[in-house]
């Protein structure tokens, strides 16, 4: 028995801020003070702070340290673990001028989630099945094979509200019930995890992945009972190593203990699961798309109908969900349907986790019931605008969503009102814009991104976008024309209305919402030739407020095109021929003299 435990983010995030090294010093520093038979390091999951990382929690006191360095590990073993005084400069702070230390789950970042999917993320070793069925791990499963119908399972998933956590938000009972009755006497059925993600700034399922891997591989067995089936697949990105890792050990360990494999439980239910690599391309997020590269093929959707419930897998009735879907499974088996669908919103039940990114403090993973409002997610959760700046927009959703404004922040986020505001829940991503960030600069962002990732089988998506894209190009060049704006809007809604799959149709919504919302600069950058933020290079200029400088001629040296001149405690001035408007100068400069616009 030992008397501390001592938990390291061993997920992405903190391994690349070098919490490798951390867990060796730690081991290191432990066994000089021989403390080995009292203390255990444990690698872990994400604990949502990711912009705070390196991150050490040490039990039972739930002492949370941050942006840890090697240099600190010998201070808080010989400290804490040692001498049982926890090292305060270390310890998490809300923010750095603020030196009260809050118990953590009171810190506005942790007291207003709540964590389902991500329950076990930083808490459990996710390389350790023993740790993950001592916290009920697997009790789910051994509920489904032992007391209830398959029947049972679909219709208590019917029952919660739980609703695709991809993007689309089809109930997952229902689709769960059409694979099970569409071809009742099929030879064989397959159930298939998504774990592509592939929206820029989202990491969601990698860190449940990271952080819990067995909870996905308990689900996808609970689901193959409901269905049908006896494989299942995760289609999982390569670019996740850690999570390709874990989730291979967690196959073995499951396989080893008789849980996944032939007669599980001595039910005689057979399900196993094996991995499937995917080369980073953002279509094979679509259902179709996926399952067509996971036989092998080149990933492009299919036309619907028939759907993969019919006609799925190698033409068997197939599902697909998500990683967050599959991670809120086991708990809606072992708590009831009851017990998820009190939290959220009438037609959204449950939580959700959102990767919270862009110009926010607390970057990071957080996971909110449904219904919690932007305004809360960003400026309690998040910790608000860094360096006082004023909140623009958020876009959810990622390539696919579209940018939430400042008028709607109180907007309860959901499947319904994010449509209806423009946006849409997607897979979780959030990016927070604040007032230095151009809107049009930003829709030909996500833009470039799903032109880039467009398959190619359609022409709406495969021309259309690129049109767009060129459209978009052309005004933040300062060559638009106000007509521009009025096709753009058309060729948006074709495309919409005509691209095969999901990422076609959803791919002009970046551009709707921020002419929606944002049209006064678009007319700028179309009348005024201006960029009203300063950030599209061809309208912008750079120049120098004679009254304000003092001729120290940091400007001059610093410039990489010698485009700034004049004699030293003198005005200098900006041959505007030459700038490059890389904005080193303004950096630079201590007075403020140097401006853009």
């Amino acid at each position: 028995m030992y008397r501390s435990d001592v938990l390291v983010c061993a997920g992405t995030g903190c391994t690349s801020s070098g919490s490798v090294k951390l867990l060796e010093k730690l081991k290191e520093e432990i066994a000089k003070l021989g403390l080995k038979d009292e203390v255990r390091v444990i690698e872990t999951g994400c604990f949502g702070l990711c912009a705070q990382g390196p991150i050490i929690k040490i039990y039972p006191e739930g002492s949370l340290y941050t942006r840890v360095t090697e240099n600190d590990i010998a201070e808080i073993v010989s400290e804490h673990l040692y001498k049982g005084r926890p090292v305060t400069r270390l310890l998490y702070k809300e923010a750095e001028e603020v030196n009260e230390v809050k118990p953590v789950n009171e810190t506005n970042f942790y007291k207003k989630q709540h964590r389902v999917a991500l329950r076990n993320c930083g808490l459990i070793n996710p390389e350790d099945i023993e740790e993950y069925i001592a916290s009920d791990g697997y009790q789910a499963l051994a509920k489904v094979l032992t007391e209830m119908t398959p029947e049972g399972v679909i219709d208590t998933m019917l029952a919660s509200g739980l609703r695709g956590r991809g993007g689309a938000g089809f109930p997952t009972g229902q689709k769960w019930k059409l694979a099970r009755t569409i071809v009742p006497d099929a030879d064989q059925k397959y159930v298939c995890c998504n774990a592509d993600e592939g929206d820029p700034g989202a990491f969601m399922d990698r860190s449940v992945l990271e952080g819990d891997p067995h909870v996905v591989l308990e689900a996808m067995a609970i689901a193959g009972y409901a269905i049908g089936a006896t494989q299942g697949y995760i289609y999982v990105r390569a670019e996740y190593p850690i999570a390709i890792k874990r989730l291979e050990i967690a196959i073995g360990q499951a396989r080893e203990l008789g849980l996944l494999g032939k007669n599980i439980f001595d039910t005689g239910f057979d399900f196993d699961i094996e991995l499937r690599l995917g080369s980073g391309a953002f279509v094979c997020g679509e259902e179709t798309a996926l399952m067509t590269s996971i036989e092998g093929n080149r990933g492009e959707p299919h036309p619907r109908p028939p759907f993969p419930a019919e006609k799925g897998l190698w033409g068997k009735p197939s599902i697909l969900n998500n990683v967050e879907t599959y991670a809120n499974v086991p708990r809606i088996i072992l708590n009831g349907a009851e017990w998820f669908a009190s939290m959220g919103t009438e037609k959204s039940k449950g939580t959700k986790v959102f990767a919270l990114g862009g110009k926010i403090n607390n970057t990071g993973l957080v996971e909110v019931p449904m219904g919690t409002t932007l305004r809360e997610i960003v400026e309690e959760i998040g910790g608000g605008i860094p360096k006082g700046k004023k909140f623009k927009a958020a876009q959810t959703g990622g390539p696919s969503g579209g940018c939430i404004p400042a008028e709607h922040l109180d907007v309860k986020i959901d499947y319904d009102n994010l449509i209806a505001i423009g946006s849409m829940m997607g897979s979780g991503g959030l990016i927070v814009m604040d007032e230095d960030n151009c809107m049009v600069d930003i829709a030909k962002f996500f833009l470039e991104f799903t032109v880039d990732e467009s398959c190619g089988k359609c022409t709406p998506c495969r021309v259309g976008t690129k049109r767009l894209l060129e459209m978009l190009e052309k005004i933040t060049k300062g060559k638009g024309k106000l007509e521009d704006l009025d096709k753009m809007e058309k060729l948006c809604y074709y495309i919409k209305a005509n691209s095969l799959c999901g990422l076609g149709q959803t791919a002009p919504n970046p551009v709707l919402s921020t002419l929606r919302y944002f049209k006064d600069e678009y007319l700028a950058h179309v009348v005024d030739k201006k960029c009203p933020a300063g950030v599209c290079k061809d309208l912008l200029q750079i120049t120098i407020v004679p009254e304000k400088c003092k001729g120290c001629t940091a400007c001059a040296r610093v410039c990489p095109v010698g485009a700034i001149s004049g004699e030293v405690k003198k005005a200098h001035v900006i041959d505007q021929t030459k700038c490059i408007k890389c904005g080193a100068c303004i950096e630079k400069c201590k007075f403020g003299a140097i401006i853009k616009g």
